[in-house]
């Protein structure tokens, strides 16, 4: 338990100073974000009444050190303003809405990637220097090297824009209602299909890799040399023992990829117009919306250090040795 509490206090204190750096780092930007906001309205607005949107957006008067603690105290009670652009919609509003989507895109591409990587780089550790081995990893460093825009910017010219054989944009066909119901269901898979494929395809490399050195390292071990011994399955062997022991520098990895599918689905977003953090930010951006902006990479900070920590809790429950530590 004590590395648990351990890791909690860290994965805190990284909060605390994201959070802190997000509050300093645009008010030592030249110029007055809310001036340039209200510039284009200036001079209808009276100097009280960008006084009162000042107080609307939640942006404080005062010394620094006053502004910080109550931009702690808004982002501890969840309190961050309302949106500019989704005016008079809350932030967390307009967050929890984006965020869903974000977490089904990113959550389902690192699941299925994870999956099918580990395997086909366990199975090409396995049959190391054959013909699945050569195509399995010349695939894996490919599929690793090409940036997630240009893979999006491709399937959605193949299969979206020259084939017309899925829906090149939102997530979901705005003429449904949301709903439980099989044509709402239908729709939100299709519209994810060549999103998830474009950001899974690439995650997917990098695993296999991963997966395929950590197997090779352990090739030769005493315990599996023992199993082969005893006249246990290669498919007992290699899943049983190989791949429960490399498993755990692959949930590094994976806790890794997290935060870089974070990133990636920015631009993957962008290019399908699917409707998550990524696209609310860019949105957010066109239109100077300070309250958002601040507010999503708050949130996106604590969404990545939660996805690390729940990584570490892992770690936990694959070693043994660390439960009892």
């Amino acid at each position: 338990m004590s590395f648990v509490f351990r890791r909690f206090g860290y994965y805190l204190m990284a909060f605390w100073v994201a959070a802190t750096v997000n509050f300093f780092l645009p008010r030592l930007m030249p110029g007055d974000p809310v001036a340039m906001m209200f510039a284009h309205s200036s001079d209808r607005l009276s100097p009280d009444n960008i006084a009162a949107l000042r107080k609307t957006f939640g942006f404080v008067d005062g010394p620094l050190p006053l502004q910080y603690l109550a931009y702690l105290r808004s982002v501890l009670t969840g309190d961050l303003g309302l949106s500019i652009k989704f005016y008079p919609a809350p932030v967390t509003t307009v967050l929890g809405h984006a965020l869903v989507w974000t977490l089904l895109l990113v959550g389902v591409s690192t699941l299925l990637s994870f999956l099918i990587g580990s395997l086909i780089g366990a199975r090409a550790a396995w049959r190391r220097d054959g013909v699945f081995d050569l195509i399995a990893t010349t695939w894996g460093v490919i599929a690793n090297a090409v940036p997630a825009v240009v893979l999006a910017m491709l399937i959605l010219f193949c299969f979206g824009i020259s084939l017309r054989l899925l829906p090149t944009g939102y997530a979901y066909d705005t003429a449904l209602d949301p709903a439980w119901s099989f044509a709402f269901v239908g729709s939100v898979i299709a519209h994810a299909v060549m999103p998830v494929a474009a950001l899974s395809i690439v995650l997917t490399g990098g695993f296999l890799i991963n997966m395929r050195n950590n197997i090779i390292n352990l090739i030769g071990d005493d315990y599996l040399v023992m199993a082969e011994a005893k006249g246990l399955s290669e498919r007992k062997i290699l899943i049983g023992y190989g791949l429960r022991n490399a498993l755990l520098p692959t949930v590094t990895n994976l806790a890794i990829t997290i935060g870089q599918v974070f990133a990636g689905s920015l631009v993957t977003e962008v290019v399908f117009n699917y409707p998550g953090v990524g696209n609310t930010l860019y949105v957010a951006i066109l239109a100077r919306d300070y309250p958002l902006i601040q507010g999503q990479l708050i949130v996106m900070t604590a969404a990545m250090l939660a996805a690390n920590f729940i990584a570490d809790l892992s770690y936990v429950l694959i070693d043994p040795r660390l439960r009892r530590a």
